[in-house]
């Protein structure tokens, strides 16, 4: 008996097929389809399991997105689950915020900002803007969403990606034939995860990867470039032009040269490079970074971006139509130090801090405040003082400096060093305010996204 005391009793292990096939069908929810093949070619009995549509490839598809569509709408339930899966695989580094790098379409001003969001069925794209009520002065932190894109998957197995270029509020993709038309077929074309093209689909070829993007057809074959970019347009047309030199078929690159131009001719839009904007919202090691929108010195509302690098600096850059000098991604402010002042602080920095006014909303209903003229700010004819909550008391204090003086040349020799220093003052509520030591205001920051959705939204058309 002492000795069956020493060796417990030792229970047989459950293998795999001991388990119940829904309990089996949860395990394998969590491999990748490169995993689910291995795993299929271990028995005659896994591999049927494996190859049952409507219960594994049902069973990835809603444990990864069942909480954020209704998969089973897709394609209006005509197309298999495995398509599925690959289709959302790839689109799903889509949800988010994207900016537009470069200029905009040439046919139709739009902003810079776009946002990426999960629909019942689809995924839809929206321009996001400040939001301007008409007056001149604007009446809060609202923020502008016009639709102008939404991606699906058509009862045969296609992508069908329409781009509504008068953003209308309701993209429906199931009216008539007259509205289909107003439309422009797109290829959405992923060039990595952080970078994506939209470009108009001339050629009827239905895409959603770099692949088979396009670029004008034939005449781009072997011209991209090792990165995934696309190739110059200049560097296209030198191609092209020795290639024809010592090529025998002249009249195929003559025809070639007219399809390209025809093509050309029929465009209805301009192709549009976008990149992600991977870190959206603070955290709290970073505090500071994502998206933050905030009333200017000229009481416009303005999107900012900021940023911390790897060794730990912040740069922050405005996003939309900065100043005329500067491109639609201008810098701001920067610091190579992130490390707060904290409470107490000295008295320099609390009258720094307490002689200055909050830009905020004007809000002529509001008889509780009081109004400031500030003459030495052009286009600004009154401010008005906001009492700030226990929330917003300062909780840290960080150094910074401005960054216009580092890209505009004549500025650095005019301006006293000093008075491009400037400060971030962090509040207890997680926002922060930025302002110039040469400037009597603060910018108070608000987020522009939380918790996946923007905030303030006012969903509307581009008219």
């Amino acid at each position: 008996m002492a000795k069956n005391l020493n060796h417990p009793i030792v229970e047989d292990s459950l293998s795999f097929t001991d388990f119940p096939e829904d309990i089996q069908l949860c395990i394998l929810s969590f491999l990748g389809p490169t995993e689910i093949a291995t795993f299929a070619c271990t028995s005659k009995q896994f591999g049927t399991l494996c190859s049952t549509d409507s219960k594994l490839w049902f069973t990835l598809c809603d444990r990864k997105w069942g909480s954020k569509t209704q998969i089973s709408k897709w394609g209006k339930g005509k197309i298999t689950y495995k398509h599925l899966y690959h289709t959302l695989h790839e689109w799903d580094n889509l949800i988010g915020f994207w900016r537009r790098s470069g200029p905009g379409s040439s046919v139709i001003s739009s902003p810079s900002l776009v946002f990426f969001e999960w629909g019942e069925s689809f995924i839809s794209g929206s321009r996001v803007s400040p939001f301007q009520s008409g007056n001149e002065m604007i009446s809060g932190y609202e923020v502008k969403k016009v639709p102008f894109l939404k991606m699906c998957i058509s009862e045969d197995g296609q992508f069908v990606n329409l781009l509504d270029p008068d953003g209308r509020a309701d993209l429906n993709l199931e009216f008539g034939d007259n509205g289909l038309n107003e439309l422009i077929p797109v290829n959405v074309c992923f060039m990595g995860n952080t970078h994506f093209v939209l470009e108009e689909n001339l050629f009827g070829r239905n895409s959603s990867s770099g692949e088979d993007c396009g670029f004008g057809g034939e005449d781009w074959i072997g011209v991209r470039s090792a990165s995934g970019s696309p190739p110059d347009r200049l560097m296209l047309e030198i191609y092209q032009h020795l290639a024809n030199r010592v090529s025998p078929g002249s009249d195929r690159s003559r025809k070639q040269r007219r399809k390209e131009k025809e093509r050309m001719a029929r465009r209805k839009w301009e192709p549009e490079h976008f990149v992600k904007i991977v870190n959206c919202s603070p955290t709290a090691s970073r505090p500071l970074q994502g998206l933050w929108k905030g009333i200017c010195a000229d009481m416009s509302l303005a999107f900012y971006l900021v940023a911390y690098d790897e060794i730990g600096g912040i740069a922050c850059r405005r996003l939309g139509d900065p100043p005329q000098r500067f491109s639609t991604y201008a810098p701001v402010f920067w610091t190579s130090n992130a490390t707060f002042l904290e409470s107490p602080f000295s008295l320099e920095e609390e009258s720094l801090y307490d002689s200055r006014i909050h830009l905020q909303p004007v809000q002529p209903h509001n008889e509780n405040h009081e109004q400031f003229h500030m003459s030495d700010i052009e286009g600004v004819n009154h401010i008005q003082q906001f009492q700030l909550s226990d929330k917003e008391a300062v909780n840290g204090i960080l150094h910074i400096n401005s960054s216009y003086d580092l890209v505009i040349a004549d500025l650095a020799g005019a301006i006293n060093p000093k008075s491009a220093e400037g400060r971030i003052w962090q509040y207890q509520d997680g926002t922060f305010g930025f302002g110039f030591i040469r400037d009597n205001f603060v910018i108070d920051m608000k987020n522009i996204v939380r918790d996946g959705c923007v905030v303030d939204a006012v969903n509307s058309s581009s008219d």
